[in-house]
């Protein structure tokens, strides 16, 4: 009897710490064809499930939102976790809220069949079980499910581990935000699992993923692109060549034969249900299977100033060495205040075609000096030919600090709303600026932006009107901010370095002519 309770006592300790061998030797899955098998966790649940554990062990909690495409398997995981989580543990609430009725007994049937096929010798004593909630009569412990309709779910209850499914399709998503998620404490060892496929831009979920993908607040985003999912790939038949756009794709992504395939495949089954053409990546498919967070949002986005496709293929570009060419800094800043909106200082450098290559900050600082100190080292360390300050936001500030330090040469202040050079076409500076980086991203010789997100985000976000004069009018960074739940800080300092022509001189060492005077001079926009 003994050793038989020391086994017992050694296997409840494996189990309680190793959640994939757990979740192998005692949970069973239905697939979506044949009998129930063993939960063998697949590429993106073991991916989740080491990014969950180093955050538990950084901060002692784990606060995740999980941006996906269809179908990776990230329910199946968490229902898991929070199983093994309240099965070996005391006094402890798991709540799951989904966005539909027939989500919420999914998920519920899961988890039921996780208990009922759980090894005997570990499985706890079920005290209730009803439509809606396992209760572990010995360990005080339960797992409950509810659907996001009514305003008061979960609110009156405390919740150790709470799990939010398709959590962009909530009804009453900002009311729940201030109900349910409240009732997780600030505690450790406690869980907050946001997790969906994109839903456009607005709404709780996307607001609280912008906020992650910025490093604001507690929660991490996650994003699982689909060729991440073992299963999204098909074998092509004998002779099939893939149309341009998906040989782009491909190469964009590195992408195998199969998931190119797959990828044409579900493409034409979503484009033939929006009347697309099928030889073209359709905004359903992208929205549905992205493979950056941007595409994930942007791809039910219509009118844009800056198409996504342009600001995806500078992404991936790879242009010749612009060495040749002036560095110009652009500089949109945010100090001088308490700010609004999160918004943040953004340096940018760009030379000829290739932007971000040396300088690319965004960072938060409200003191105008401290601002100006740090342009100043960029100055001393990068020799620009000129760094365009946006007057607002306290760029005024850094101009005046920057001039009386003697910087007055690689400094020039820009008023976003003076009037443009080309005034049939602009309303105003700001849109002339954006106007301009727009035909450089389109420019056949191609452009080169650093592979980020959060620029991206930036790049997209303004759409723009006609003004009385039928000239280009962008949207206010208020109503942006207002919209989406961000200042487009990145797009409007790569868009400073369009403000003026700029030329810089270099002379080679061989050509001077009699009076010392260089012969070679470089010019550059």
């Amino acid at each position: 009897m003994t050793d038989n309770n020391e086994r017992l006592r050694a296997l409840i300790a494996e189990m309680r710490d190793d959640f994939p061998g757990y979740a192998e030797r005692c949970l069973k899955i239905r697939p979506k064809e044949g009998s129930d098998i063993p939960l063998v966790l697949n590429a993106v649940q073991r991916r989740i499930h080491s990014i969950a554990e180093d955050q538990r062990k950084r901060t002692g909690k784990v606060r995740l939102i999980i941006l996906k495409a269809r179908q990776p398997g990230v329910s199946t995981y968490v229902e898991a976790r929070f199983y093994w989580r309240v099965q070996f543990l005391k006094g402890v609430r798991a709540f799951i809220l989904t966005h539909a009725d027939a989500a919420t007994d999914n998920l519920f049937e899961m988890a039921k069949r996780y208990h009922a096929n759980n090894s005997p010798l570990i499985r706890p004593e079920v005290s209730g079980n009803n439509a809606k909630e396992l209760k572990f009569g010995v360990l005080d412990s339960s797992y409950k499910v509810g659907t996001a309709k009514a305003e008061g779910v979960g609110r009156s209850d405390t919740i150790q581990f709470m799990h939010g499914s398709e959590v962009a399709f909530w009804a009453n998503a900002d009311k729940h935000a201030a109900g349910v998620l409240q009732a997780v404490p600030q505690a450790d060892d406690t869980e907050i699992w946001l997790e969906s496929t994109a839903n456009g831009v607005g709404g709780l979920f996307y607001n609280m993923a912008m906020k992650a993908l910025r490093g604001e607040g507690d929660y991490e985003l996650v994003f699982i692109p689909w060729f991440e999912h073992g299963e999204y790939e098909m074998s092509a038949p004998d002779g099939w060549t893939p149309p341009a756009a998906f040989i782009e794709y491909a190469g964009m992504y590195k992408l195998t034969p199969d998931q190119v395939y797959w990828s044409y495949v579900k493409n034409s089954e979503l484009a033939a249900a929006e009347g697309d053409p099928s030889d073209r990546l359709c905004w359903r498919f992208r929205q549905e299977y992205p493979v950056t967070v941007e595409e994930a949002f942007r791809a039910s986005r219509e009118g844009s100033f800056i198409d996504s496709e342009d600001v995806e293929r500078a992404r991936h570009a790879h242009v010749e060495d612009q060495r040749g060419a002036p560095m110009i800094i652009g500089c949109d800043i945010a100090c001088g205040g308490e700010g609004e909106g999160g918004d943040a200082n953004c340096f940018i450098d760009r030379r000829g075609r290739l932007a971000g290559e040396i300088v690319y900050d965004r960072f938060i600082e409200r003191d105008t000096v401290s601002v100006a100190g740090k342009l100043a080292r960029v100055i001393e360390e990068e020799h620009p030919a000129m760094c365009f300050i946006d007057v607002g936001g306290g760029g005024g500030g850094v101009y005046d600090i920057l001039v009386s330090r003697g910087y007055q040469e690689k400094v020039t202040l820009i008023n976003f709303g003076s009037k443009a050079h080309n005034r049939k076409q602009y309303a105003n500076k700001r849109a002339e600026m954006w106007g301009d980086m727009r035909a450089w991203l389109r420019d056949p010789g191609g452009a080169e932006i650093p592979d980020d997100e959060v620029l991206d985000g930036d790049l997209t976000a303004p759409t723009a009107k006609e003004d009385l004069n039928q000239r280009a009018l962008l949207q206010k960074k208020e109503e942006i901010r207002k919209q989406l739940g961000f200042s487009p800080d990145g797009g409007d300092a790569l868009a400073l370095t369009f403000a003026e022509p700029v030329r810089e001189y270099a002379w080679a060492d061989d050509e001077y002519d009699d009076a010392g005077v260089g012969q070679n001079a470089i010019g550059g926009y």
